[in-house]
């Protein structure tokens, strides 16, 4: 695993209060709490099936045993009933819990503790460009961020591995049908429309599973932290927008994989896909790590009018791969600014010549991530 420090510390999370840590298989879950915590934390992992037998038999293990002031729990969602004696020892003791998992999904269910607001939530994400020492922007829009895949020489064999052991075995375990092949024609649409419109009738469509079933399918990879929405931008008055969500996966590289893309090449059309799908992808990653509370959207009008990324009400952001920016691509915020609810206007690119053109900024996309790290 990486060696590469994470914006998100342990340390500091943990002496505000007791966190629910959850994030993809293969995101560094484990490095992190060993780089950060090292032996000032107790750690039980639930992957360990001699633990796990022995905590679900005798829960109360862990409150005879409280020898450090940290206890780790890893791979929570496997046991749930034990989140009733973290509850319990919570009440009584000043212990922090750090409660990991790789699926919130069936923490979700009503008959689940989570601990009566006792444990606060955040989420560990693949490396952003600012965690890797010697980042590279070709590579991760080809191979991604997971800390494995980045670091190894055979990437797409890396790829490989962990769509076939991972998605296509455990998450297809969580999708809860007999009918596999719906789930793995599912993972192909999917990804080949990454950063699309939700349109479910076109997915079934294209897929031959119905449209309720590729919604479940949809709520398992958000529940399992492979994938998210960005929600539409529809407080517009004078242009009606479009009220479907896009769906983007949580890594470019098992995106890539798993759309069968080949090689992304600069200038190509895959790279502008998957450039903008990055700058999205570390925007969310640095606001949740920051925890702030900016949510994000797009914008896009019923006339096909079109901003890539809005955060809450203050900046609105055009994503465009080219490094040689002009006016013509102002086109969607100059038709944003006329609504009059957003703050800033921004075009963030490869192209290094920052400047002004009445009021709208078109900014480097390396210095608007510093930016969004002091956000």
């Amino acid at each position: 695993m990486s060696d590469y420090p994470r914006l998100l510390n342990l340390k500091v999370l943990l002496k505000q209060k007791s966190h629910f840590l959850f994030g993809a298989r293969s995101t560094g879950k484990s490095t992190l709490i060993h780089t950060n915590l090292g032996d000032q934390a107790q750690v039980y992992d639930l992957l360990d099936d001699s633990v796990f037998e022995r905590l679900a038999r005798e829960p109360q293990i862990l409150s005879q045993k409280l020898e450090k002031k940290i206890i780790v729990i890893d791979e929570i969602q496997r046991l749930p009933k034990l989140l009733n004696e973290v509850h319990r020892i919570l009440t009584k003791s000043s212990v922090r819990f750090l409660l990991t998992g790789s699926s919130a999904r069936k923490l979700k269910s009503d008959s689940v503790n989570l601990l009566g607001g006792r444990a606060w939530q955040s989420h560990l994400y693949p490396l952003i460009s600012d965690e890797i020492t010697d980042f590279d922007l070709l590579k991760y829009l080809n191979v991604g961020g997971l800390p494995h895949v980045y670091l190894s020489l055979h990437p797409q064999n890396e790829l490989k591995a962990y769509v076939n052991l991972y998605l296509k075995q455990e998450i297809m375990a969580e999708a809860l049908t007999r009918k596999i092949e719906y789930f793995l024609n599912f993972l192909d649409i999917i990804s080949i429309n990454n950063g699309e419109e939700l349109h479910y009738q076109g997915l079934s469509n294209d897929s031959g599973v119905p449209a309720r079933t590729i919604q479940n399918y949809v709520q398992i990879l958000e529940d399992t932290l492979l994938g998210f929405e960005l929600k539409p931008y529809v407080k517009t008055k004078k242009r009606k927008a479009i009220t479907r969500s896009k769906f983007y996966l949580f890594d470019l590289g098992v995106t890539n994989y798993l759309a069968k893309r080949g090689k992304i090449e600069e200038k190509s059309e895959l790279y502008g896909k998957a450039f903008e799908h990055f700058i999205i992808r570390e925007i969310k990653s640095i606001l949740e790590y920051r925890q702030t509370d900016t949510e994000l959207f797009y914008w896009r009008s019923t006339s096909q009018q079109e901003v890539d990324l809005i955060m809450g009400n203050s900046i609105a952001i055009e994503i465009k791969s080219t490094n040689q920016t002009n006016e013509s691509h102002l086109k969607g915020l100059k038709a944003l600014k006329e609504e009059g609810q957003i703050k800033r206007f921004v075009v963030v690119s490869n192209d290094k010549l920052e400047r002004k053109i009445d009021g709208f900024e078109f900014i480097y996309w390396k210095n608007f991530i510093k930016q969004m790290l002091k956000y």
